[in-house]
């Protein structure tokens, strides 16, 4: 008799995530062959100590490439599509095998991904276009209360931002994980430390020029992310995503930048965030030293950053002219 074990499995757009439970497997076989994967191995189940296996004839082609990495509890399973995209079900026949059911843990459903990539497509789209008509009707005088007139809608986008590093780690979106932290991490470093812990940085334009650079850039990186859930392209877009970055993306470092110079004196005459140190050494550390040390880091990720957007952008290029010839 054929024992089979639990399988969970969940998706990314270019993904299958099958996870077995099996504790201690051994003699480990994973095959995909004509788009099905067999799967053979050792270990504890739920019938105990035996042999355990399974088949899936896959919904849509997948690559021949399949890994795997067992732990004490289970054995992960990667198989990569041939065609990025959502899948209704995992397998051919419609009704699904009764070992098979889905992964909660790892799901993010599609809409929901969908959904969070458009409220902050809206969210840096109303920033973008209410800066702009503020700067032509009220010109150098909307440079001063951006702070006050945008931020909230800022806090919510920068906010939602963080979700970004799941979706990379998860595969929800076609980007790395670390460029993707140290851009959510950096851009909140400066929105809620820097203007939001100091009334005295709220009225300065360098606010303006952060936001504006920031709004300017997801604008068009976030409707890219938006087509790319319904497998849809569109050219100019895509070199948009892949080209404005270039000027924009150091410029708001350097606007950045800017506005840590400038917080530098107030943080050492608030002595705010400072940390006091026992009366027999006199004195405190100023937060200042930390803000030079984030101007260094600061430089850093832009470094990385500038390095992987230009990598991906080579290899997006790269990638169509090869189609084309």
């Amino acid at each position: 008799m054929t024992l089979t074990p639990l399988v969970y499995w969940a998706q990314r757009h270019e993904e299958i995530y099958l996870r077995v439970e099996l504790t201690d497997a051994q003699n480990i076989d994973v095959q995909v062959h004509e788009n099905v994967l067999k799967f053979q191995a050792l270990g504890r189940g739920a019938k105990g100590q035996h042999n355990y296996e399974f088949s899936l004839e896959f919904l849509l082609p997948v690559k021949s490439e399949v890994s795997h990495k067992s732990t004490q509890r289970q054995v992960n399973i990667t198989v990569r599509k041939q065609q990025r995209g959502w899948w209704e079900r995992l397998t051919v026949l419609e009704r699904k095998p009764v070992f098979l059911v889905p992964d909660f843990d790892r799901w993010l459903d599609e809409s929901d991904a969908e959904m969070e990539i458009q409220e902050k497509f809206l969210g840096f789209s109303w920033i973008f276009v209410n800066m702009t008509v503020r700067l032509f009707i009220f010109g150098q005088d909307s440079l001063y209360d951006t702070f006050h007139t945008i931020s909230d809608v800022m806090f919510f986008c920068q906010t939602l931002a963080a979700v970004e590093v799941l979706n990379a780690a998860f595969g929800v979106v076609r980007t790395g994980v670390i460029p993707t932290l140290i851009q959510v991490v950096g851009r909140n470093f400066v929105l809620f430390i820097i203007f939001g812990s100091l009334e005295e940085m709220h009225h300065r334009p360098v606010v303006f020029f952060v936001f504006y650079l920031w709004s300017a850039i997801e604008i068009f990186r976030y409707p890219f992310y938006v087509l790319g859930c319904f497998n849809t392209e569109w050219k100019t877009l895509t070199w948009l995503r892949y080209s404005v970055w270039i000027p924009l993306y150091p410029l708001g470092v350097l606007a950045e930048a800017v506005a840590v110079v400038q917080s530098i004196p107030i943080f050492d005459q608030t002595k705010l965030y400072s940390i006091p140190l026992p009366k027999a050494i006199g004195t405190s550390i100023n937060f200042s030293y930390v803000l030079h040390v984030y101007l260094i880091l600061m430089f850093l990720g832009l470094f990385i950053n500038f390095r992987h957007l230009y990598k991906q952008r080579k290899r997006r290029f790269r990638t169509k002219k090869r189609k084309a010839h």
